[in-house]
């Protein structure tokens, strides 16, 4: 005698690589994040945008706003010893044989909450070959009149202490003026060097074209460089700025949960890409943490890390 077992049908097609589309708005500022990776897909003020966009329908392109979790940046050879044991992570930039901006990217998030200036996304971050650590990480953005809070808290939910770190990767948009017209401002005093991998070693005094502790031109800029030793205004932040000829400018704040920023002006990538705006990447530790422990978080079992920064137009 057969059996017929009804097979269930096959998921219906998402409509778009990035996943659902989360959008928020308050007054007259607008932004939507995406299912895929948490990412802020666009964030305008009065319709100009904050961010360089991407469409619904791309994959993003150079990490456009992205969530770079379990670590920042670049880990030689994808390779680090912790606990111990060594752990070999899958290689993801091949050109530079390193593994960048960590594990979230592409992964499809939860919506925990949605209203209709703020949206709430979670992943569970499971073990893995190369990272054999459980984390959960949620993400809520917020729209105010002050702009884009946005706030990431990760916890360690398996039974062994993780190396972790963490950040975050808005293109600042030049309003649509070219970027050597623009001016960059940034508040630190100490660049990281790097070798011909653009992995660090070591650190030096902020000077001549990498000193952007004053409104300085875009124009000769070549910047894929780490700071640190921030400066901080009287409300404890620290800022990144890019401003058009206008006057307008397109900034990045960060707390107290995070000292190091990341600058590139995005020579060196994809020519349709080039130079299309400034990346200004708020982070907890630079390149290669995993290997160097400069600023790696030792996430212990049950013990949640948290950060905070935002974006908004001046």
């Amino acid at each position: 005698m057969s059996v017929t077992t009804e097979i269930p049908p096959v998921a219906e097609a998402r409509p778009h690589p990035s996943g659902d589309q989360f959008r928020i708005g308050h007054a007259g500022h607008r932004a939507t994040i995406t299912q895929v990776g948490a990412a802020l897909r666009e964030y305008s003020v009065d319709g100009r945008d904050v961010v360089v966009p991407f469409g619904a329908d791309e994959i993003s392109p150079v990490f456009n706003s992205a969530v770079l979790v379990p670590w920042p940046n670049r880990l030689r050879d994808g390779s680090y010893e912790y606990g111990g044991e060594t752990h070999q992570l899958p290689v993801t930039e091949p050109a530079r044989n390193t593994a960048l901006h960590g594990l979230a990217a592409w992964e499809r998030w939860s919506v925990l909450e949605h209203s209709g200036s703020a949206v709430t996304l979670e992943l569970e971050l499971v073990a893995r070959p190369g990272y054999p650590f459980q984390l959960v990480a949620q993400i809520r953005y917020a729209l105010s009149d002050a702009g884009l809070e946005v706030t990431l808290d990760v916890t360690n939910v398996g039974a062994s202490t993780a190396p972790y770190g963490c950040g975050f990767h808005p293109w600042l948009s030049t309003g649509g003026a070219d970027l050597d017209e623009c001016t960059v401002r940034l508040d630190a005093g100490t660049r990281v060097t790097t070798d011909e991998r653009l992995l660090p070693t070591g650190t030096e005094p902020a000077s001549g074209t990498y000193d952007l502790r004053e409104p300085r031109s875009a124009a000769g800029l070549d910047l894929d460089d780490a700071y640190v030793d921030v400066v901080r205004d009287a409300d404890g932040l620290s800022w990144a700025h890019l401003s058009a000829p206008d006057g307008r400018t397109a900034a990045v704040w960060m707390d107290e949960s995070q000292d190091v920023w990341q600058i590139c002006t995005g020579d060196h990538i994809a020519p349709d890409r080039r130079r299309h705006g400034l990346a200004a990447e708020p982070m907890t530790c630079a390149a290669d943490a995993f290997r160097t422990r400069e600023r790696l978080v030792h996430l212990a079992p049950g013990e949640r890390h948290g950060v905070r920064w935002g974006l908004t137009l001046l």
